[in-house]
């Protein structure tokens, strides 16, 4: 059957020619479109997508090059119950993980996209997830049947012809195949096939489940093929801290969601730290692998920023407000009668009117949200007024602190340093957050989510702490180990610590401990800061036993802490690496 071709094929390499061949018979789109990333083709693109009603221009004199998506209410986050790893064993996908057998994912998935593009057009994205010419950058190629993907691909990646480039005529390439069906919920799969180095996506048109560069492939196929190739894919930001005098240092760190994560990677110092430079090289993704030298070495694999809208602000992330006004792609956004955007926490008093996430309108008096508390936005890293000049290169930043966080409300200090790297490992594992209210299981209750990858590790969990233990023989010169805790309260539920850009406060001891410059006191715990050797010139009001008490450490609080730890331990229990359980049995000792 001979299928209209838009745009020939830019490579000549035989394997992707034949897959996509495959696909095609399987599909059976009206026509074929091999995108090549270039301006002209985005421009092109765009305008397709208005006209079928996809996006919707915004006002060109407040956002210039702005769109607004608007997507299938039933279809706005991340599906944890329907994403799988598919491995030949069970086992190797660990009980943390969904799993199916790949023969019979395959054959269910293979029945779904069947026939599913008939009227529609298979678009082929070649990406990069990495900078050209890194040796840790990947090729990716995903078959979509949806523009919305492909605009946002060529945002969030190194997409075009570039990458057939990188791959030649090799087949070292992720296959990604995305369908998007009738989008119901009951026929949606985000399936990966980790010994394939394959991701089939169906059923979906969300950004986390259909950008399959992202978190498909940057951590989930990333994670296993960096336990077999020797480096590390993490849910982390990366960040360079640079000092008046010019000297850089770079941080790597781990929130679960709702914890600041983009807030720290964008992070401007407040004035008491004059001089001093925050540059963000991601705000969620890093690959890690031993230099040649003894260091770490981090890439951000992005090349955009998939970011949550609400509670962005000029005071939360001002960084982000400038990055956000113009060439940015608004999904799940309220819009204003001028065609501007709305969401709650924005600057500004809220809209008189306006039509909400689902084109319904909208009202201060309104008893539902304008915004979709998990509305986004897609913008690239260009457009960060802070982004790194080394967020391009391709040999990565050499990794001086890791930092890991949640939000808790008690029993955390603000800041702490792990006492070696295995200690570091064994607070990464058991990071926990207390879930927000509309979290399954209520406000307060403490889920773990260990180095933030606990919906994103590609493989059995215990093996995952392994493997990490493990990286530290091939890592000569081993960043130190931190958490940090921004959210403790006191008595009366109010935060002891205001936050934001304060947070360089934090950073500055991190970077001192990293350089050999400050102190540190030895506690059951960790190393923390002590009021000398922390900076709080220029804090107005915060005293020194307001820090003492944001760092005191209550013994009965910490036995109950390691106690509720055992729950994912028992869970991971036949593949835990007994140094974890010895870290245990060593804070209870302390204790």
């Amino acid at each position: 059957m001979t299928k209209e071709t838009l745009g020939r094929p830019n490579t000549s390499n035989k394997t992707v020619l034949k897959w996509v061949d495959e696909i095609v018979k399987l599909c059976k789109p009206d026509q074929v479109y091999w995108c090549d990333g270039s301006k002209a083709e985005r421009k092109a693109l765009l305008a397709e997508a208005v006209e079928k009603g996809v996006l919707i221009k915004l006002n060109p004199k407040k956002l210039p090059g702005c769109y607004y998506h608007r997507s299938n209410p039933n279809d706005v986050a991340r599906v944890e119950q329907a994403t799988f790893i598919c491995t030949e064993n069970q086992d190797e996908a660990g009980p943390t993980n969904n799993w199916m057998a790949p023969k019979d994912m395959y054959a269910k998935l293979r029945g779904l996209a069947a026939g599913s593009m008939r009227g529609r057009t298979l678009y082929v994205v070649p990406y990069l997830m990495g900078p050209p010419g890194s040796p840790l950058t990947k090729v990716g190629i995903e078959l979509t049947d949806s523009i919305y993907v492909v605009l946002s691909m060529g945002v969030m990646t190194r997409m075009g012809t570039l990458a057939f480039e990188q791959l030649g005529e090799g087949d070292g390439f992720n296959r990604g195949l995305h369908c998007m069906l009738d989008v119901h919920p009951d026929r949606r799969y985000i399936a990966h096939f980790p010994q394939d180095n394959t991701v089939i996506s169906v059923g979906s048109n969300y950004g986390g489940n259909v950008l399959l560069g992202k978190k498909c492939l940057a951590l989930r196929i990333g994670s296993y093929l960096g336990r077999q190739e020797g480096w590390l894919a993490e849910h982390m930001l990366i960040l360079g801290v640079e000092a008046p005098n010019g000297e850089k240092t770079y941080i790597a760190a781990a929130f679960p969601s709702a914890c600041g994560k983009t807030n720290l990677a964008m992070m401007i110092p407040p004035p008491a730290f004059k001089g001093w430079k925050i540059w963000t090289i991601g705000d969620d993704i890093a690959w890690m692998k031993p230099g040649p030298d003894g260091r770490l070495y981090a890439i951000n694999p992005e090349a955009g920023y998939f970011g949550v809208v609400p509670g962005t602000n000029s005071k939360s992330n001002p960084n982000a407000m400038q990055l956000i006004s113009h060439d940015t792609i608004y999904t799940n956004v309220a819009l204003t009668p001028d065609l501007d955007v709305w969401w709650e926490g924005k600057d500004g008093p809220a809209p008189k009117e306006c039509l909400d996430w689902r084109g319904n309108k909208w009202t201060p008096e309104s008893k539902e949200k304008a915004a979709h508390p998990n509305s986004r936005f897609t913008a690239p890293m260009a457009n960060n007024p802070m982004l790194a000049p080394e967020a391009n290169d391709p040999h990565g930043v050499p990794i001086s602190a890791i930092i890991f966080g949640g939000r808790r409300s008690d029993t955390i200090p603000l800041v702490f340093q792990s006492f070696n790297w295995v200690h570091g490992v064994y607070l990464g594992a058991t990071m926990g957050s207390e879930m927000t209210a509309a979290a399954v299981g209520g406000a307060g209750q403490v889920r773990r989510d260990p180095m933030a990858m606990l919906p994103f590790c590609g493989y059995n969990m215990g093996d995952y702490f392994r493997h990490w233990i493990n990286m530290r023989k091939h890592i000569k010169y081993p960043p130190r180990i931190f958490h940090v805790n921004w959210f403790r309260k006191n008595a009366q539920g109010h935060f002891l610590w205001p936050g934001f850009g304060e947070n360089m406060r934090v950073i500055k001891w991190i970077v001192d401990r990293c350089h050999g410059r400050a102190d540190a006191d030895e506690t059951p715990i960790g190393w923390v800061p002590n009021p000398k050797s922390f900076d709080l010139n220029g804090l107005p009001g915060f005293t020194v036993e307001q820090f003492e008490q944001l760092q005191a450490i209550n013994e009965e609080e910490w036995r109950r802490e390691v106690l509720m730890q055992d729950e994912l331990f028992m869970k991971l229990h036949s593949r835990l690496p007994k140094e974890l359980i010895f870290q245990r049995e060593l804070l209870l000792a302390r204790t």
